[in-house]
């Protein structure tokens, strides 16, 4: 095995591989993190556009319960009416 002579421009080449593989790995990471950054903007927009359509979907649900109440209210009405022409007519028939 041979003995590498540590010259001074070893040494300075030696920092300059090694300060360029850091900055390397500095930039790899802010890569990464500036593709999490625009995930995390792009699903935040997302969750904005699914609360209008909720509450879109709020509102046609109020709407819907709505129209089955007054459905309800008039089948109701609509079963006391015809029990009473029966209750009226078997007491005109006794």
């Amino acid at each position: 095995m041979s003995k590498r002579k540590n010259t001074f421009t070893r040494f300075i080449e030696d920092v300059v591989d090694d300060t360029k593989d850091f900055v390397d790995d500095i930039l790899d990471r802010a890569k990464d993190l500036e593709t999490d950054v625009k995930d995390a903007v792009k699903d935040t927009v997302d969750d904005d556009e699914d609360a209008g359509s909720l509450h879109a979907l709020e509102v046609a649900l109020a709407d819907l319960t709505a129209k089955v109440n007054r459905l309800a209210e008039l089948q109701l009405a609509s079963a006391s009416t015809s029990a009473s022409k029966r209750s009226s007519a078997s007491s005109a028939a006794a």
